[in-house]
């Protein structure tokens, strides 16, 4: 049995068995880091000696008889922009070089309830802000289907984890497909929740009202089981919904007779690749197979997404990023003055990536520009999130392909920015909607993987495990894996 490609809850069934040790799971699966992450370059922090004590405290309460929760023992990599008391968070940026938070996130003080154990911190494009992984201000990360090629963005590093046996399930963060994308990219399953239904406090800001936590995984059931953790109220984030949490494994049959998809004419026609189109095909007959029925729509405003977005999550950024000044903690570059420091430090400690988006974000904040473009792009968000209402009087769920082509070269179009901000066309209008959507694996493009997306009206995330755990029962795509 390969431990490191086995799902966690079949995982969680062999520890409670006593089958396998949780100190035997970690050090497979820091063996499988050791053997291949030369080449992946997943992780920016490995937890190699905290991961050993959380699994023999794991094997150590097993032996004295205790019920441990489902995922006790199982190994788990964390995006750098996660907090973790104790352990350096860089959000993949020079000028948080260094800096140590003394708390925990949220969703890593649930984690530990659940006595799960930390690999380490995954790389990602600096801040979150890219879709390849490429603008991490220290390395990028490769696919491990393919190591030429990208492992999308911004979680790469936590896809690429997942995918290449480096960690058993992981979380990553969503602010315009930067779970999702990756996930399609890497062959693995990402889920980003409906706004507020997961905590956001410890969560290095992007841009606040659309980034969102999220479980990237190896299958549906292990996403559930995940996502059942992270989820709830917290009143520690003043966006986060006091609304309980349902067991989403509950939602997992393999039964969607009945159900209404509908399929936006805006997602399937220019712009996405014909292997993609001919998969996404393919998807739906599976789907009609399975007793759904299938119809096309429209989504009219999804034109509009994209320069809707990078008016507005620019904006966002400018703002939450003017505190890194390197007086308080991160880089610190030393100057005549005080003003000259703070210009030395942001120009040396932030990437190209960030610094174009800061200056996009001032721009549109500006005196004389505001109402031209960021409350214009404000407006138009709430006539796409309109869209999507109307869309979901007809319809249960929408599908779309999760990124419009397989994974590109590295290299190909960092010079390019446009370009790479199309490659979340597909991805970007759900995170201005606030709205939930999956990513599954949906088939390949050659050797590539192919991800299909499932996209719900708000808090219908059992919804969407219902229906991609349908898919995956019925295709098994997810037991793929690369040959690295």
């Amino acid at each position: 049995m390969d431990l490191c490609y086995t799902p966690a809850h079949e995982l969680s069934r062999l520890l409670r068995e006593k089958t396998i040790s949780a100190a035997e799971l970690a050090e497979a699966v820091f063996g499988r880091i050791d053997a291949v992450d030369e080449k992946v370059r997943a992780y920016l922090l490995l937890m190699r000696e905290e991961a050993t004590a959380q699994a023999r405290a794991v094997d150590r309460a097993l032996a004295a008889g205790e019920e441990l929760p489902p995922l006790a023992g199982i190994p788990v990599g964390i995006k750098d922009n996660l907090c973790i008391n104790g352990f350096e968070t860089t959000c993949a940026s020079k000028i948080l070089k260094g800096f140590v938070p003394p708390y925990d996130a949220t969703v890593i003080e649930s984690l530990k309830q659940q006595r799960a154990v930390f690999t380490g911190k995954t790389n990602m494009d600096e801040f979150a802000m890219g879709s390849s992984t490429e603008n991490s201000g220290f390395f990028p990360t490769a696919n491990p289907w393919d190591l030429e090629r990208v492992p999308g963005g911004s979680s790469g590093g936590s896809a690429a984890a997942v995918a290449a046996g480096e960690a058993v399930m992981a979380l990553g963060s969503d602010t315009g497909g930067s779970i999702r994308q990756p996930a399609a990219f890497c062959g693995v399953v990402g889920l980003k929740p409906t706004y507020g239904r997961v905590s956001r406090y410890g969560l290095v800001a992007f841009a606040s009202s659309l980034d969102q936590i999220g479980p990237i995984t190896r299958d549906v059931r292990d996403c559930a089981l995940l996502m059942g953790v992270i989820a709830g109220h917290d009143p520690k984030d003043s966006t986060s919904v006091p609304q309980g949490v349902p067991d989403y494994t509950s939602a997992l049959v393999a039964d969607i007779k009945g159900f209404r998809i509908g399929v936006p004419r805006e997602y399937t026609g220019e712009g996405i690749a014909p292997e993609v189109r001919a998969v996404f095909d393919q998807a739906i007959e599976v789907l009609t197979g399975l007793g759904a029925t299938v119809e096309e729509t429209s989504l009219p405003h999804t034109k509009y997404a994209l320069p809707a977005y990078y008016l507005i999550a620019p904006a966002e950024a400018s703002s939450n990023l003017a505190r890194y000044d390197g007086v308080e903690y991160g880089l610190r570059e030393p100057a005549e003055d005080v003003v000259a420091s703070y210009k030395k430090t942001r120009s040396r400690g932030f990437g190209p990536e960030v610094k174009r988006r800061i200056m996009l974000g001032t721009y549109a904040l500006s005196a004389g520009y505001y109402e031209a473009y960021y409350l214009k792009a404000l407006k138009i968000r709430t006539l796409i999130k309109r869209d999507f209402d109307a869309a979901f009087e007809r319809f249960d769920l929408l599908l779309s392909p999760t990124a419009p082509t397989p994974a590109f070269k590295i290299g190909e179009k960092v010079a390019d920015p446009l370009a790479m901000y199309l490659s979340d066309i597909c991805t970007l209008a759900v995170n201005l909607a606030s709205l939930p959507a999956l990513s599954v694996p949906g088939g390949f493009a050659g050797h590539l993987p192919v991800g299909i997306q499932f996209i719900g009206p708000p808090f219908a995330e059992e919804r969407l495990l219902r229906a991609a755990y349908a898919f995956e029962q019925e295709t098994g795509w997810v037991s793929k894996r690369p040959a690295l």
